[in-house]
């Protein structure tokens, strides 16, 4: 599953993850996860990030388009709870 844009953005910014690596203190393998949608930093590394690069936040992470989401509702969810928590 594809969460973050850091490939697309440190591409777009010409990048490497050394530069990365180096700012946060942290090793290129781990950049590389990242970069990669194998691993994802934590929300003060994305926050991190994105200030060394000047851009915003949201820019890092993949956008949601939940109105074409097919997944259940939270009433959805909450009833099935509710119905196996009785049974």
């Amino acid at each position: 599953m594809k969460l973050n844009r850091l490939k697309k953005v440190f591409d777009d910014q010409k990048i490497k993850n050394r530069v990365i690596a180096v700012y946060l203190g942290k090793s290129e393998s781990t950049i590389s996860l990242w970069r990669n949608n194998k691993r994802q930093p934590n929300l003060e590394e994305f926050y991190q990030i994105a200030k060394l690069l000047r851009i915003n936040i949201h820019s890092l992470i993949e956008p949601t388009n939940w109105k074409d989401e097919t997944s259940e509702t939270y009433e959805e969810l909450a009833k099935k709870y509710q119905d196996k928590k009785n049974n």
